[in-house]
């Protein structure tokens, strides 16, 4: 899962940054309004953390803006702002959840796990299934019948996304955005290869599910062959 934390004090955010990647979460950092906002816009972000006051676009701003172009990402706002008026100026620009500084770390990681919670998309935490594969979040790991590979982080965030998507193309833009981070230097290569290290796991485990090619334009898994170039 990846999280778009929006916050001006640097320190603060690398902090938040450093405690969402201990717990498992990917994580990206910016520190105005406007980036924010461009950021969040992107569509690859699972959750955003914005803070209220912000250089360049305050917090409230960003949400009208994100909201006003569609985008459902969940947000919590994060502010030392307290007032009554504040909170629900945030709330009725779209905030999600409004939690106010000084906070406890264990209180954000609830209101995450929360926010994570109402998403339909992520109802079953244990299990992904396509097929006669299971790719199970909780180990890592892909399944097959009574057989098992081990995934490294970069495979199974590509593998999760080609899942949740059954049957429809995903871009090699859209895997370099979700997997690699928005600002990495990644390129078309480096998702080739990782393609190549998934196929070769599902013909070890003997999977009727390929990841094909559709040339010039991404990926998607079907049931039978078809693997393309």
């Amino acid at each position: 899962m990846r999280i778009l934390i929006v916050e001006d004090e640097v320190r603060l955010a690398a902090t938040l940054g450093d405690l969402l990647h201990i717990n498992g979460y990917t994580v990206d950092l910016c520190h105005d309004g406007e980036t924010g906002l461009d950021n969040a816009l992107s569509g690859i972000y699972d959750l955003v953390i914005l803070d209220g006051m912000l250089p360049k676009m305050d917090g409230v701003g960003v949400l009208k803006n994100l909201r006003k172009e569609g985008n459902a990402t969940p947000v919590l706002m994060l502010t030392a702002r307290s007032d009554l008026s504040d909170r629900v100026a945030g709330l009725d620009a779209g905030a999600d959840y409004y939690l106010t500084k000084p906070f406890e770390p264990k209180e954000l990681l609830a209101c995450l796990r929360a926010l994570i919670r109402r998403q339909p998309q992520l109802q079953d935490p244990e299990a992904i299934t396509f097929g006669d594969l299971c790719l199970d979040q909780g180990m890592f790991s892909l399944r097959c019948g009574g057989q098992s590979v081990q995934l490294s982080r970069k495979e199974y965030d590509l593998m999760e996304l080609l899942l949740r998507n059954q049957r429809q193309v995903i871009t090699k833009e859209t895997l370099l955005l979700k997997v690699w981070g928005y600002e990495s230097d990644a390129e078309d290569n480096n998702v080739e290869v990782y393609i190549s290290f998934l196929r070769k796991k599902l013909q070890r485990l003997r999977s009727q599910v390929t990841i094909r090619t559709i040339r010039r334009v991404g990926y998607c898994v079907e049931m039978g062959a078809g693997e393309g170039a």
